[in-house]
Order: structure tokens, then sequence, then C-alpha cells
């Protein structure tokens, strides 16, 4: 019967995607838009990478633009990797652009899937592997089980590293302090908090604080910002797009050695 099809169908190839991921080069969690940039330069140099996302739609803070209007702005440092994404975008002025946030968003999540990233939604990282003093993949549980507080147990995923791209909060990173009685690679060895914003430094240092923080662990977009303590930007992407795109480079250079 096709209902039993359709049911088949989805359990089967499900299931098969999982089971390929359990062992991955990367492993990012959260879906922002720096760790889809990183997705998909990383899946396109042939590395296994899956990203972990919490909510129904990937794609963080872009999708609402600022204060829910679906435009972003773009400087033109991070144009390069606009055009590599496809985006339509319209110069402004003084070296910016606009674009749609919704186009944007879209086509980010589209491009790294293209590029053989696997996307996994509607899943939270509560913990991670820490095995011989290196972060060595991720423990992943249904967001709805946290959320209602339910006592089921997760699942572990390998990586070689782990990108913590979860934003504000840069949950991964720290947990890894609290959890192991680790120092980061910071100045106070744990994380500092993001502070208010300034667009221009908050770009430039989102970017300088994109880099392993330690043993395993990498951090970008604003979760890079939040673990040095450096200012937030705004709704200016092009930081993000950078800080991805630079994640990725570092660790593919890594993995290749």
């Amino acid at each position: 019967m096709i209902e039993t099809k359709v049911s088949r169908g989805i359990i089967s190839t499900y299931f098969d995607k999982l089971q390929d991921c359990l062992e991955l080069d990367a492993a990012i969690v959260g879906g922002g838009p720096s760790g889809i940039v990183a997705a998909y330069y990383m899946a396109k140099a042939g590395l296994k990478v899956a990203q972990f996302d919490r909510k129904l739609a990937p794609g963080g803070g872009m999708w609402g633009g600022a204060m829910m209007f679906n435009q972003i702005v773009i400087q033109e440092e991070a144009m390069h990797i606009v055009r590599d994404f496809e985006i339509n975008h319209t110069p402004y002025e003084n070296g910016l652009y606009t674009m749609d946030s919704v186009e944007s968003t879209s086509s980010l999540l589209y491009h790294a899937v293209h590029a053989g990233a696997r996307i996994f939604n509607c899943y939270s990282v509560e913990d991670v592997i820490f095995k011989d003093g290196k972060v060595s993949g991720v423990v992943v549980n249904w967001t709805p089980v946290l959320r209602e507080g339910l006592h089921v147990d997760p699942l572990n995923i390998l990586a070689k590293v782990v990108v913590d791209g979860t934003g504000h909060d840069s949950e991964i990173a720290a947990t890894v302090a609290r959890k192991n009685g680790i120092r980061l690679a910071t100045e106070t060895g744990g994380v500092i908090g993001e502070r208010s914003l300034d667009v221009t430094s908050g770009e430039q240092e989102v970017v300088n604080g994109t880099k392993e923080i330690y043993p395993g662990l990498y951090v970008c977009g604003m979760a890079a910002s939040a673990v040095s303590g450096t200012p937030r930007m705004g709704p200016i992407f092009g930081g993000m797009l950078l800080s991805g795109k630079k994640v990725a480079d570092e660790i593919i250079a890594r993995l290749r050695k």
C-alpha cells in the first residue's frame, strides 16, 4: 500500500543518512549563517560534515533581517562568498550591498546540502565527547526531549573536530570548560561574553576570534564573539560569512595534513 511505502521510504532513508554520520570529519553545532558557510566549504573540499540545529528551520538570525525587515547588509570584503552562493545583491553605498534575507538564508542552505553537507534539524547538542583531553564528538538528543525535560538518553556522534556555531551563548564552549575543568584559549580561560554593539569592531573581531579554542573545538560566528568578549554587530552579515569561510579553511588544512 502507498501509505506503507511512504513511511518506509522516509524511515529507511533517514536512518541510512543518520548512520552514515555517526563518524564525521567535522560536526557543526548550530545552524546559523557562519556554520552553514563552513559546512559548504568543508563539504565542497570532500570532508564528511554534518550540522546540527535545534530549530525546525536552520538559518539562525539571518531569516529575520533586522526587526523583521527581511533585508540584510553585506560589505565588499565578503562579496566573494556571496557570489559563491549565487545570492542576488544590490549595491547600496560605500562598499555596502543589500540582500533579501530569505533568499540569502535559503541559498546558503541549498548550496551547503548540494555540496554534500548533512543538516539535521530539531537536534540539540547537550554535551561533547571528551577523550584524552580532546573534544572528539557531540552528544545529541531531540530538541523536544530537552524542552519537555524528559529522561531520555542521547546518542553519540564521533567527529575529528567540533565547531561551536551556537551564537550568542556559545553553549558548547561553555559546556566544555564547565564540565571538564579546562582552560579555553581566551584571556580568562573561559567564555568572556559578548560586548555591546560596535559594527566596525564587531565585524573585524568576529573573524579574528574564529579559531581553535581547545584541542578539537573551534568557534565561529557569534559564538566566536561571545567566547572572546568582542562586540556584537547587528544585521550586517559579512563577518558571519567570513568567519564561516575562515574556520572551514583552517579545518580543511588541518585534516588534509
